[in-house]
């Protein structure tokens, strides 16, 4: 739940070199949506015409790697990077001593040394992590995998409600609050199971939205440089969100709104088919009930109007 003191979240969209689904795409600029929390609700002074139940999340919870897993995800991102060194931003997250943050008073050496060599927590791995699953919400529960003795679990990147995939990268309502949670241990839980990654049972409670509006996306640059890819889901999910953008830029959304909305409200995405060479097919749904007008396609089209901006950087720039 949220602070009752902090009844507020925001939800971002990142320079390009910072990252987000569509940076390279919009050439993004910094930009926020701060959203106001009622009970259930969230509404914005910046994204007009739009309410919704949230579905309050942790987006980080996990385990700590051993020392031998962790070195196996230092090697393969080192890799990945050194095959792709001119990416924007960067294609891993290998150790940074930058703005480490350790969370624990250790003797200075040892905080070297995990400067130096631990896992930055950008992506989720094998331990879970930073995997921003929206259904881990109340009452749900997860089946975490232990690399090391007492586990060292954690949890927090709170988050107000999320669309699947957070696709401005900053892109749930991120929220100020506290998580009640239990914990137990099965022994030999990941041979039973064959646990290479968490499991999850997703929570019972989720907001009733069922009408929605569907947009596909495929594995060509549609909206790009029309370059085909093989069975690229990554791809396809950007096609289905650039054409939901498009369809929101016909109502008065900006594609800043617009891209904030789909990260944020409770979207839907799904991979509909992964088989057929060479379009991979990957679907968003907008529940249409979040909007205060009907955002279903209609023969004379819609009547654009005016629905806020979001907050934009001092130079005036997006």
């Amino acid at each position: 739940n949220y602070f009752e003191n902090m009844p507020w979240g925001y939800t971002g969209i990142c320079d390009r070199k910072d990252g987000g689904l569509l940076g390279t795409e919009f050439n993004s600029k910094a930009a926020k949506v701060i959203w106001d929390l009622e009970g259930i609700y969230a509404s914005s002074r910046h994204i007009h015409g739009v309410r919704f139940a949230g579905i309050p999340h942790p987006g980080i919870i996990g385990t700590a790697p051993s020392a031998e897993l962790l070195d196996k995800w230092n090697k393969r991102e080192e890799k990945l990077i050194a095959d792709h060194p001119n990416a924007i931003p960067p294609l891993g997250n290998v150790p940074n001593p930058k703005g480490v943050y350790i969370g624990q008073d250790i003797p200075e050496d040892q905080e070297t040394k995990i400067a130096l060599q631990g896992a930055r927590t950008f992506p989720g791995r094998e331990n879970g992590g930073n995997c921003d699953i929206k259904d881990l919400s109340k009452g749900s529960r997860v089946y975490l995998p232990v690399f090391v003795p007492g586990a060292n679990f954690s949890v927090g990147d709170l988050h107000f409600s999320q669309g699947d995939g957070e696709m401005t990268m900053c892109g749930a309502i991120e929220m100020a609050g506290v998580v009640t949670l239990r914990t137990s241990i099965i022994k030999g839980g990941m041979e039973k199971f064959g646990l290479m990654n968490p499991i999850f049972l997703p929570s019972p409670i989720a907001p009733q939205y069922n009408q929605q509006v569907v947009f596909e996306g495929i594995s060509a640059d549609v909206h790009g440089d029309g370059k085909q890819y093989n069975l690229d889901a990554t791809v396809a999910y950007k096609q289905a969100a650039l054409n939901a953008i498009t369809y929101l830029g016909k109502i008065g959304y900006t594609k800043e709104q617009a891209y904030m909305l789909l990260s944020a409200a409770p979207i839907e995405s799904h991979i509909s088919s992964i088989v057929d060479s060479p379009n991979a097919c990957v679907t968003i749904g907008i529940p249409t009930a979040i909007f205060d007008q009907d955002i279903s396609p209609k023969p004379e089209g819609f009547t654009k109007r005016y629905l806020g901006q979001c907050a934009i950087g001092s130079d005036g720039v997006i």
